[in-house]
């Protein structure tokens, strides 16, 4: 046998056990083993995801939901339609850049902006607690009505529940969303290749480190603000550059690292990051490495990141980089063909780690 023969044959050796752990993955079944819901459940790490998977999609289990997407997309009276919902528990409500209200009109509209879709309606239910002051509701609302209108979306229906005193925290916003597609795209994880580049649109964790420092539990004082704004536009430029868009998401609890992870998992490829092409503003930074925080892990409420096929990748940037909310956009890495289910991060001392998703989140209730 030559050197070259023996070295093909193992490839396909490797390659059919990958296949074999990959479909033992799809049929295993997740198992929640927690007797009690815990703050790491909703943190969107790990542990949210085997709440999903072993409860949710078990008990509710249906083709529009199996992609496990931030939507879901269907046809309807001859229209392509996307749909999402969200629900907002950030503490606390006011923060630098933005509060509660026009964060659940941003985000829900870009769950929708990142599927492809242009977003149109949205509905709005709000729980709040015995006590809460109106004026504070009524800021509330003239931030989502702004946030509403510099979308382009109407509020068109919604509920209003109240409890008892010490039964919430405040305030409580859901909001769901419904959007058209005008373009011809199939968006997600099962889209994403070899040989694609990985795109943020700017700066990451502003976001999640402004809720944080907001809380005043830290004797920190910096001048970072929120990031929350509406996706719609930038997303329309970048197809306005390319059709060689394979996935998008917006970056939100967990931050860029587990929307890698999603993806990487997904999509059964490799993601390779360079940790020195990451756009990270110096403040954020400097908070996280006093929080013993990664940026990767810090959310996002107003970047997204894309895939993009490789011979793409610099148009899709400049035309990101032409946009107000992609200016600091950067390439920070690539997808390769394997191992599967990995996203490595080649550090600025020039080792190579991997980065996992957590189980929780170091930031909790930060949208």
């Amino acid at each position: 046998m030559t050197p070259g023969r023996g070295f093909e044959e193992r490839a396909v050796r490797e390659e059919e056990v990958l296949d074999r752990i990959d479909e033992y993955r799809r049929r295993a079944r997740t198992l929640l083993r927690e007797e009690r819901i815990t703050m790491a459940h909703g943190a969107g790490g790990k542990a949210t995801h085997t709440l999903v998977e072993a409860l949710f999609l078990e008990a509710f289990r249906n083709p529009l939901l199996e992609p496990m997407e931030d939507q879901a997309v269907f046809a309807l009276a001859g229209n392509r339609l996307a749909m999402t919902t969200d629900s907002f528990v950030v503490s606390p409500l006011f923060f630098p850049g933005g509060n509660i209200g026009d964060l659940a009109v941003n985000g829900t509209v870009n769950d929708l902006a990142v599927s492809g879709a242009r977003p149109l309606y949205l509905t709005a239910g709000f729980i709040l607690e015995e006590g809460f002051a109106t004026a504070d509701l009524q800021r509330i609302a003239a931030s989502m009505a702004r946030a509403a209108a510099a979308a382009g979306v109407q509020i068109v229906t919604g509920d209003t529940k109240v409890v008892e005193r010490g039964k919430a925290d405040g305030c409580f916003i859901s909001t769901s969303g419904i959007g058209v597609f005008e373009r011809d795209v199939k968006l997600g994880a099962p889209e994403v290749r070899a040989g694609d580049a990985i795109l943020v649109s700017g700066p990451i964790g502003d976001h999640g480190i402004t809720i944080m420092l907001a809380r005043g539990e830290l004797e920190l004082v910096s001048d970072i603000t929120s990031d929350t704004a509406p996706l719609h536009g930038l997303v329309d430029a970048l197809f306005g550059a390319t059709k060689a868009v394979h996935a998008m998401r917006d970056a939100t609890r967990g931050g860029v690292a587990t929307v890698l992870n999603e993806i990487a998992a997904a999509a059964g490829v490799v993601m390779v990051v360079d940790e020195s092409a990451v756009p990270v503003r110096d403040e954020v930074r400097g908070a996280c490495e006093i929080l013993g925080i990664d940026p990767l892990y810090a959310a996002c409420e107003g970047r997204l990141v894309a895939f993009v096929n490789g011979e793409a990748a610099e148009s899709a940037l400049r035309a990101m980089q032409a946009h107000p909310l992609g200016e600091g956009a950067a390439i920070i890495g690539t997808v390769l063909a394997a191992p599967r289910g990995l996203v490595l991060l080649k550090t600025q001392f020039g080792g190579t780690r991997i980065v996992d998703m957590l189980v929780g989140d170091p930031l909790p209730r930060i949208c």
